[in-house]
């Protein structure tokens, strides 16, 4: 390794392929490395701030200690960062990465992502990955020189590509990568890779602890995953007197460490075997190199269909995904045939041709909070949607 723990196939902020919009740097805010300067934007951003009250798994939750996609975001940068020092990465794009790679969903989760997909299918579909970009590149624009937030390509590249190459972008991508190329054909950085497994280990297993607090999974049920039920031994043996809720916790701890553990010694393993000897050697290696081993991999795809069983698809959170879901295709159908009702400084940029008027109004309500998407339907409709609820 090098430059004060770097690893020689890091990302390299002093090599950075820079910005979108060139300025001139004299007007640098502090001695920030270009990454850093990323992550500060990231976070100073009105959209990191809105992700507070943005659906992670429970749409409007009854209680404070549920997560929310800001405090998911925070997590995933924390296992993110533990993982990218252990491997000489740069930890502040990887952290970078973390916090903004939710900055793209719509509110209620998936449910409004479905919803928007539908409303937007004449028009080029949605997809909150790509949305991401678009909020970062052009929709959040706090500087006076340029649109977006101007963020160091390294960046951009890495939310664009941080599950694998993209052969088929969609139309927002298409548009931001004519603008700005974005190499979607290749891998991304080990930086970018890092924040995409840590997003998985930190969903996985903090799912888990909100299911639980929910009282949508049991400790019966999670003993179904012979994994799971070995580490739960283990921790009755080690602590027999504890009471069971700090020994959930510690059951949840223990898999976020095991899944980072594992990652650390497979991507290692992964790195010696490639040879990578650069950032651009990692890009062409052809394939993931941070990432699960084969065994951890098959157990953490078996816990996914679990939560997914037992969660994610349960009968009461799907009935609140549906009502949620009708709530964003009645404000975009109200928008759309009445675009008056839009505030003013979005409807004075409302385009009049298609599919730019539609994928306006989409921006629009991608960019609401759970509850600002409640207020608006309360406004138009004069109700509270059923089973909803503000908070």
């Amino acid at each position: 390794m090098h430059n004060g723990g770097r690893a020689p196939y890091a990302s390299d902020p002093d090599r950075s392929r820079g910005r979108e919009f060139v300025l001139d740097d004299g007007a640098a805010r502090g001695p920030r490395s270009a990454f850093q300067r990323d992550r500060d934007r990231i976070i100073h951003s009105i959209a990191f701030r809105r992700l507070r009250h943005k659906t992670q798994v429970f749409i409007a939750p009854d209680g404070d200690h549920y997560r929310v996609r800001l405090t998911h975001s925070l997590e995933v940068a924390q296992i993110g960062r533990v993982i990218a020092r252990a491997l000489g990465l740069d930890e502040d794009l990887t952290e970078a990465l973390c916090l903004a790679h939710d900055i793209g969903h719509p509110p209620f989760g998936h449910a409004g992502e479905d919803a928007l997909e539908a409303a937007m299918a004449h028009a080029g579909g949605f997809d909150h990955n790509a949305n991401t970009l678009r909020v970062l590149m052009r929709l959040e624009s706090p500087y006076c020189g340029h649109e977006g937030l101007n963020l160091s390509w390294e960046t951009l590249e890495g939310l664009a590509k941080h599950n694998g190459p993209i052969l088929k972008p969609g139309w927002a991508l298409s548009e931001l990568d004519a603008a700005y190329p974005l190499a979607l054909g290749t891998f991304a950085s080990l930086e970018a890779q890092v924040a995409a497994i840590s997003d998985d280990i930190a969903y996985d297993n903090h799912d888990i602890d909100d299911g639980l607090r929910a009282g949508f999974l049991s400790l019966d049920d999670l003993m179904e995953l012979p994994s799971v039920a070995d580490q739960w031994r283990q921790i009755e043996a080690r602590y027999p007197r504890a009471p069971q809720d700090r020994m959930l916790r510690e059951l949840v701890r223990g898999q976020i460490g095991r899944m980072v553990n594992d990652v650390i010694a497979e991507s290692r393993a992964r790195i010696a075997e490639s040879g990578v000897a650069s950032v651009e050697d990692v890009r062409a290696a052809g394939r993931p190199l941070a990432t699960f081993s084969s065994a951890m991999g098959d157990e953490e795809r078996a816990l996914k269909r679990f939560m997914y069983e037992r969660l994610y698809l349960h009968e009461e959170q799907r009935g609140t995904a549906d009502r949620a879901a009708e709530v964003i295709s009645a404000l975009f159908a109200a928008y759309a045939e009445d675009p008056a009702l839009l505030p003013p400084s979005w409807r004075a940029g409302l385009p009049e041709a298609e599919p730019a008027k539609t994928r306006h109004i989409a921006d629009f309500i991608s960019g609401m909070t759970d509850r600002y998407a409640i207020d608006s339907y309360v406004r138009l409709f004069g109700r509270v949607p059923e089973g909803l609820k503000n908070v």
